[in-house]
């Protein structure tokens, strides 16, 4: 993972802010999109769709706690549908000056409710109440989840891109997150690229297109068991394109 350096808060195009890293020279979320809408839109609303809804209890890894839109907006949405379930989210971040530098967040009015969550953990890594637990994971996240048994049914994942965290996007990275993994385990990601799906489909996932009209940018969802969406054929991408690869570790 990377470590910040110098962050700069800006404003995205829904009117939330996210954080720019000048030691990778990216931002957290995309500018155009808006951080919440993306968290919402990308990760949370497709998690409950086919996953959450109906269930008594939900185990989600949340790849990188970042500025922990992810888990802060799926909390206030199952709050929002009345949610009587248990909800388990784990999420590794090395960034603990960051975590603990979110009590001070200009979070969106949506979320402003669930800001003494982020003063707990960004106090003690770990938050707990009658239907909810986050644990925050100080460590770099391969290094977790090579000891890390599961089951997960959800991953949002969410690191930065390929270019700064290589290691997160590779055939053998995904392998581990099919080991960790319900049977029916559901990956959401922001990346359409090619490389990305490829190892996603190399390890037995089924590839959809996540088009939200409210978003500028599409996204992909994963999943280990079919979703009533036009599935992306993978096979034929790659007869068309015989040089298209999964990235792997080198």
């Amino acid at each position: 993972m990377v470590n910040s350096s110098v962050l700069k808060t800006t404003l995205s195009g829904d009117g939330s802010r996210t954080l720019y890293c000048d030691s990778v020279s990216e931002h957290y979320h995309s500018t155009k999109d808006g951080a919440f809408s993306e968290a919402l839109y990308k990760h949370v609303l497709p998690a409950w769709q086919y996953r959450i809804s109906g269930r008594p209890a939900v185990t989600v890894l949340d790849i990188c706690f970042g500025l922990g839109y992810n888990t802060l907006v799926l909390i206030w949405y199952l709050r929002q549908q009345g949610y009587q379930g248990k909800l388990q989210v784990f999420s590794p971040e090395q960034d603990l000056v960051l975590l603990k530098s979110l009590v001070d967040f200009p979070y969106p009015d949506e979320l402003l409710a669930l800001v003494p969550i982020i003063q707990e953990l960004a106090k003690n890594l770990f938050y707990q109440d009658a239907r909810l637990k986050i644990e925050i994971v100080g460590f770099e996240a391969r290094s977790w989840l090579a000891g890390f048994a599961g089951p997960i049914d959800i991953v949002f994942h969410d690191p930065f891109s390929p270019a700064n965290n290589p290691e997160l996007w590779t055939r053998e990275y995904f392998a581990e997150l099919k080991r960790i993994g319900a049977a029916d385990l559901l990956v959401t990601t922001y990346s359409t690229a090619t490389a990305v799906r490829m190892g996603l489909f190399e390890n037995g996932f089924h590839i959809y297109e996540n088009r939200p009209e409210a978003l500028v940018r599409s996204a992909t969802l994963a999943s280990l068991t079919l979703l009533p969406l036009d599935e992306i054929d993978m096979v034929l991408k790659k007869q068309r394109n015989p040089t298209a690869t999964s990235l792997r570790d080198i």
